[in-house]
C-alpha cells in the first residue's frame, strides 16, 4: 500500500493539478484519490463518489487523469476548533479501500492522520525562501510532516536542499514548469519511496 498526500500554501496553489499529474506519470499505482475539503456541499454526503471523468470538478479530473476511484471527503466542523473533525470522517473512508489500495490525498490535515509514503507540500510561488506569513495556517501546521516542496516555475529544475525546517535534515524543492507534468528528477526521486523494491534495486549494496 503505497499512500501519497499533496498539501499547498493558499487557495489555488495547484494541488489538484499536481494530484493529477502524479496519478498520470504513475498508472502503475492505479491510485484512489481523495480530495478532503471543508467547504460544505449541500448537495453531497460527507463521502460521495465520483463516477464520470471530466473537467467539471475536482473529483471528476482524478478519473480523467487515470484515477481508479475518486472520493470527495467533507469532514464536520467543530464549534472549539477551527480544524476540521477529520478522524470519525476516516473511519467512515476506510471500508471503502480493499487491503493493499495505493491513496492519493489531496489535503493539508491529512496528514496527522495518515502516514504517508511520501507528502508534497506546494509553496505557490517559485521562490527558496519561504515567506511563513501569509500561508495557510493548516499548511504551516502540515510543513513539518513533508518530504519535500513543489514550486511552479519556468523550468525543471531541484534544489537538493532547498526546505531546511529546524531539527529536520534538509528536503529537496521541486521546480515544475507544469504542476501537470512530473519531471523526471522528481519521479525518480519519489519511486523508491512508494515501491521499498525500486530502493533495493537502486543500492549499491544490491
Amino acid at each position: 500500500m503505497a499512500i501519497i498526500v499533496v498539501g499547498g500554501s493558499t487557495k489555488g496553489a495547484g494541488k489538484t493539478t499536481l494530484v493529477c499529474g502524479l496519478i498520470a506519470a504513475l498508472p502503475e499505482f492505479r491510485w484512489n484519490a481523495v480530495k478532503i475539503t471543508t467547504h460544505e456541499h449541500d448537495d453531497y454526503p460527507p463521502i460521495w463518489e465520483e463516477k464520470l471523468p471530466g473537467d467539471d470538478s475536482d473529483t471528476a479530473r482524478y478519473l480523467a487523469a487515470g484515477a481508479v476511484r475518486a472520493f470527495l471527503a467533507t469532514p464536520p466542523t467543530r464549534p472549539d476548533s477551527p480544524q476540521p473533525n477529520l478522524l470519525p470522517l476516516l473511519d467512515q473512508l476506510w471500508p471503502n479501500f480493499g487491503r493493499g489500495t495505493n491513496l492519493i490525498f489531496e489535503s493539508n490535515s491529512v496528514v496527522h492522520h495518515v502516514r504517508p509514503n511520501v507528502c508534497f507540500m506546494i509553496h505557490a510561488g517559485p521562490r527558496r525562501e519561504l515567506p511563513l506569513p501569509e500561508r495557510k495556517p493548516s499548511f504551516l501546521a502540515a510543513l513539518n510532516h513533508a518530504d519535500a516542496l513543489v514550486a511552479a516555475s519556468n523550468d525543471d529544475r531541484v534544489i537538493p536542499d532547498g526546505l531546511c525546517l529546524p531539527g529536520q535534515s534538509p528536503k529537496p524543492v521541486f521546480h515544475l514548469a507544469s504542476l501537470a507534468k512530473i519531471s523526471p528528477q522528481m519521479l525518480e526521486w519519489i519511486r523508491p519511496l512508494l515501491d521499498p523494491r525500486q530502493a533495493d534495486e537502486q543500492s549499491p549494496h544490491s
